[in-house]
C-alpha cells in the first residue's frame, strides 16, 4: 500500500522545495487569496499548543497540512494507509483528529461515532475534510459528533484559525469545568460556582463571536471566489465565440503569431444574390435582422457538421472543414452543409416576395490558418486554396454550388456533379469546374 506520510517522511519534503515551480509568496502553492506565509505564521503564534493527528486519503493534501501545522508549533502526526485510525486514537489520544469522510478501512462518519461512544476517546475533537459535494456530508459529520467540516481543497490559513478557536474553546471549557467540579466539592461552593459559571459564559460568548466572524469572513471569501469563477467562465465563453477551442488553448500558452499549415482543408464561400439591390429598398434594421437570422442558421449547420466558421463580410459567409483539428471527412461535411444552406435560404424572401438565393463556391487544398496581430484577434485563412474558393463563389451561378476539380475528385463517388466545362479564373487561367447536384 502507499504510505501517506509519517513525521520522518514529511520532514524530508521542505515546503518550499515541494512547490518550487510556483513563484507565489504564499505558503501553500495553488491557493489564491491567502496572506503570505510569514503573516500566517505570525498570526498563528498565539495558537494553543495541540497534538494533531491527520488521517486524510490524499497524500499531497496530507503533506501540505502536516508541513503547515508543524511550521507554527503544533505537534503533528500523519497516519499511513496501513495504520488503523481507531487504534491509533485510542492509544495516543490526540487533541484533534483531522479525518477524511472516506478512509481505507471504511466510513469516516462511522469511525467518529465509535470515538464519541467511547469515554476514553470522546474528548478528542474531530474535524472532517471532504469534497464540497454531496452537501449532506457536512450534516453527517456533525451528526456523528464532529466539531467542524472543511470542504476540499483546504486552505491552511483557515484550518489554523479554526484549530485555534476550537482548541481554545475546549481548553477554557475543560479548565472551568474542573474548577466548577472543585467548587462543588468545597464546603461553600455556591458563590465560587456562580462566579465560574459567569466567567465561563462570558468566555464562551466571546469565542462564539470570534467563530461567527470567522465564518462570515470565509463565506464572503467563498462568494467572491465564486463570482470570480463565474466571470472567468463568461470571459472564456466570449473568447470561444471568437476563436476555436484549440487556438484559445494555444494563445494561453504562447505569445506572438499562431499560424499553421494544413495540407488538406475544404473552404466554402457563400453570398446572397442581389443583396446590394435589397439593401437599397429595405430599412437597415430589417436588413440586419434578416442577415442575423440567416447567418445564425448557417452557424448551427457549421456546428452540426463540425466545421469552423471563419467570418462574415457583409452578406458573405465563410466556413472551412479540416482545421484547426484535421479530419478526413472535411470535403463531405462542407458540401453537406452547402446543400442544407440552399434549403435554409429558401425560407427567406426578397421584398418582392421571391425567395432568396445563394451563390456558393467550394475548393479543397492546402491552407495556412492562424491568428496574427496583438489586438482584436481573429482566426483566418490564407493561401491559393482560399482565393480559388472565393473565385468559385464570385463567378458562380445563382442557386448553384460550384466546386473545383480538387473537391470533385474527393467526392465524385459519393455525390452527383454536373461538369460545367472550363472557366477562366482570375489569376489561375482556365480551370474545370463542376456543379454539385446532390447525394448519390
Amino acid at each position: 500500500m502507499t504510505h501517506l506520510g509519517t513525521d520522518h517522511t514529511i520532514a524530508q519534503f521542505p515546503f518550499s522545495q515541494r512547490h518550487h515551480h510556483f513563484s507565489s509568496p504564499f505558503r501553500v502553492a495553488g491557493i489564491n487569496g491567502l496572506r503570505p506565509a510569514s503573516t500566517m505564521t505570525a498570526n498563528a503564534k498565539s495558537a494553543p499548543v495541540g497534538d494533531i493527528l491527520i488521517a486524510t486519503a490524499d497524500l499531497a493534501d496530507q503533506r501540505q497540512l502536516h508541513q503547515a501545522l508543524a511550521a507554527i508549533g503544533y505537534t503533528v502526526r500523519s497516519l499511513s494507509s496501513e495504520q488503523n485510525v481507531l487504534q491509533v486514537v485510542q492509544a495516543s489520544k490526540p487533541d484533534v483528529l483531522l479525518i477524511s469522510t472516506q478512509l481505507p478501512e471504511g466510513s469516516g462518519f462511522d469511525l467518529c461515532t465509535q470515538l464519541k461512544a467511547d469515554p476514553a476517546t470522546a474528548s478528542t475533537l474531530v474535524i472532517f475534510t471532504g469534497p464540497p459535494e454531496p452537501k449532506n456530508d457536512c450534516l453527517k459529520a456533525f451528526a456523528a459528533g464532529a466539531i467542524d467540516f472543511l470542504p476540499q481543497p483546504i486552505w491552511p490559513e483557515e484550518l489554523v484559525a479554526r484549530l485555534q478557536t476550537h482548541l481554545t474553546h475546549d481548553r477554557v471549557y475543560r479548565r472551568f469545568q474542573a474548577q466548577a467540579q472543585r467548587a462543588l466539592s468545597a464546603s461553600s461552593p455556591s458563590p465560587l460556582l456562580a462566579t465560574l459559571q459567569r466567567t465561563l459564559h462570558r468566555q464562551t460568548s466571546k469565542l462564539q463571536e470570534k467563530n461567527q466572524l470567522l465564518e462570515t469572513e470565509i463565506q464572503e471569501r467563498q462568494e467572491m471566489e465564486e463570482a470570480l469563477r463565474r466571470e472567468q467562465q463568461k470571459s472564456e465563453q466570449l473568447l470561444l465565440n471568437i476563436l476555436p477551442q484549440a487556438i484559445v488553448t494555444q494563445l494561453k500558452q504562447f505569445q506572438g503569431s499562431l499560424a499553421e499549415r494544413f495540407e488538406k482543408a475544404t473552404v466554402l464561400f457563400a453570398d446572397i444574390v442581389d443583396f446590394t439591390t435589397m439593401a437599397t429598398v429595405m430599412r437597415p434594421l430589417e436588413l440586419v435582422d434578416m442577415l442575423n437570422q440567416i447567418f445564425s442558421a448557417f452557424d448551427r449547420l457549421a456546428e452540426k457538421y463540425g466545421l469552423e466558421k471563419i467570418k462574415t463580410i457583409g452578406d458573405a459567409y465563410m466556413v472551412v472543414g479540416g482545421l484547426p483539428i484535421p479530419t478526413d471527412n472535411h470535403a463531405r461535411a462542407v458540401v453537406e452543409m452547402a446543400l442544407e444552406m440552399q434549403a435554409v435560404i429558401q425560407r427567406f424572401q426578397r421584398p418582392d416576395g421571391q425567395p432568396l438565393r445563394l451563390r456558393i463556391g467550394v475548393n479543397t487544398g492546402s491552407v495556412v490558418a492562424g491568428v496574427i496581430g496583438i489586438k482584436k484577434f481573429s482566426y483566418d485563412l490564407w493561401g491559393d486554396t482560399v482565393n480559388v474558393a472565393s473565385r468559385m463563389e464570385s463567378q458562380g451561378i445563382p442557386g448553384k454550388i460550384q466546386v473545383t476539380g480538387a473537391t470533385y475528385q474527393e467526392l465524385k463517388d459519393e455525390f452527383q456533379f454536373e461538369p460545367w466545362g472550363e472557366v477562366l479564373i482570375k489569376g489561375k487561367g482556365y480551370m474545370p469546374i463542376y456543379h454539385l447536384l446532390g447525394r448519390c
